[in-house]
């Protein structure tokens, strides 16, 4: 990755603020470069992490440490998010963003939404039908075929040579796609970013400034002090290093909302600039693209302090302490289900009694919160590869 790149990426953030000021809601005609850029970049995402995953696996026919490959990054995604859901509700006792605030609650009716739960989630994690897994996109599914497919080439040996041939071959041709896809970076940006500009005017922020201000300041804390030491201590690298590696893959999670559209280019991140191994990257970025929602924890503790203020009701420790525990575990259960954050913010205010129907209150801008906690699970995905990454060097 070059300065010059990393400067086309900030040149495409600047022009898309100013075009999506100056021209408001005509924005939108360039709307159609955002969406070309997220076709290509779903164009790639199946069959890149289905061939990385079994180049991976047929390396290794150690099952024990895919075991604690995968108990070890399960873990850090579980704490991480109990840390960030913390912050969220601190976050929200110190800026008080529902206090005061001059809006009305808009007349919706909104019901109690539940995930499949996580024993579900585990279950259907199996895939019945591969192809139908590799057609719909679930990534969960694809990561359980492709580790077994590798598994097994690496268990069959001399005889799955040219089987192991061919899916290097592929992962190596969907290596240079990405690259491709890249250099399209920001216009995709551009595209992606101009329009919501646009369509998002003062009238609509400056009642819940303070909502998105306890946000940032929330995230910005997790990002550059929690991600810092941990990648710091258990990733012996500079954070610096760090923030300047994965910066691509965060700008394109800020613009898309999206960590499976991120997916190939956090990947690509990780390897060629943090120097993570392919095996390492594989394992951990795809599973963390669905299960890993450190950003989506801290909106959690945020937006329930924020209904709560609002409706003038005073959480208990007990409550606070609920709140914490289900979002961190619904993080797992509702994996894979589209506008999860949404789904774990009707679970938590049913779990604390809350009116379901403060979740329309923020609905006008969960777009530019989307933006925030998507940005924050992408660099959480980068830093867990790396901190595993190290850890594995020490079993080697």
């Amino acid at each position: 990755m070059t300065k010059n790149f990393i400067w086309q990426i900030i040149g495409a953030f600047i022009l898309a603020l100013i075009v999506g000021i100056v021209f408001g809601e005509k924005a939108t005609y360039v709307e159609p470069l955002g969406e070309l850029f997220l076709r290509l970049i779903k164009f790639i995402i199946v069959p890149l992490i289905l061939t990385t995953i079994i180049v991976g696996m047929s390396s290794t026919n150690d099952l024990k440490k895919l075991g604690r490959l995968g108990g070890k990054t399960i873990s850090y995604y579980l704490i991480t998010s109990f840390i960030a859901i913390s912050i969220g509700i601190l976050s929200g006792i110190v800026f008080s963003p529902g206090s005061g605030t001059d809006i009305k609650t808009p007349e919706t009716n909104i019901e109690s939404t539940d995930s499949d739960g996580i024993l579900n989630t585990i279950l259907n994690i199996i895939p019945t039908n591969p192809l139908e897994s590799l057609a719909d996109g679930a990534i969960l599914q694809i990561i359980f075929f492709a580790i077994f497919i590798g598994l097994g080439i690496s268990l069959v040996g001399e005889k799955a040579i040219p089987v192991r041939n061919f899916f290097n071959g592929f992962a190596e041709i969907m290596y240079r796609i990405t690259s491709i896809v890249m250099t399209l970076v920001p216009i995709g940006i551009f595209g992606l970013l101009a329009p919501v500009v646009g369509n998002y005017g003062l009238s609509v922020l400056l009642p819940l400034i303070k909502l998105i201000v306890a946000m940032l300041i929330a995230s910005l804390i997790h990002i550059f002090i929690i991600y810092s030491i941990a990648v710091k201590a258990l990733g012996k690298m500079n954070p610096l290093h760090f923030f300047k590696g994965i910066f691509p893959a965060a700008s394109v999670a800020f613009s898309t909302c999206s960590s499976s559209g991120t997916l190939p280019i956090t990947m690509k991140n990780t390897e060629e600039n943090l120097g993570v191994s392919k095996e390492t990257c594989s394992f951990v970025l795809p599973l963390g693209a669905t299960i890993n929602m450190d950003g989506t924890a801290i909106y959690q503790g945020v937006a329930v302090m924020f209904i709560a203020q609002y409706f003038n009701t005073e959480l208990s420790l007990a409550q606070l302490l609920t709140v914490a525990l289900i979002a961190t575990l619904a993080s797992i259960g509702t994996a894979g289900v589209p506008g999860a954050g949404m789904v774990m913010l009707t679970m938590v205010l049913t779990a604390v009694h809350l009116p379901l129907e403060g979740i329309a209150l923020i609905a006008g801008i969960d777009r530019i919160l989307d933006m925030i906690r998507t940005t924050i699970n992408i660099v959480g995905d980068a830093s867990a590869s790396v901190v595993i990454e190290e850890s594995e060097r020490k079993w080697s």
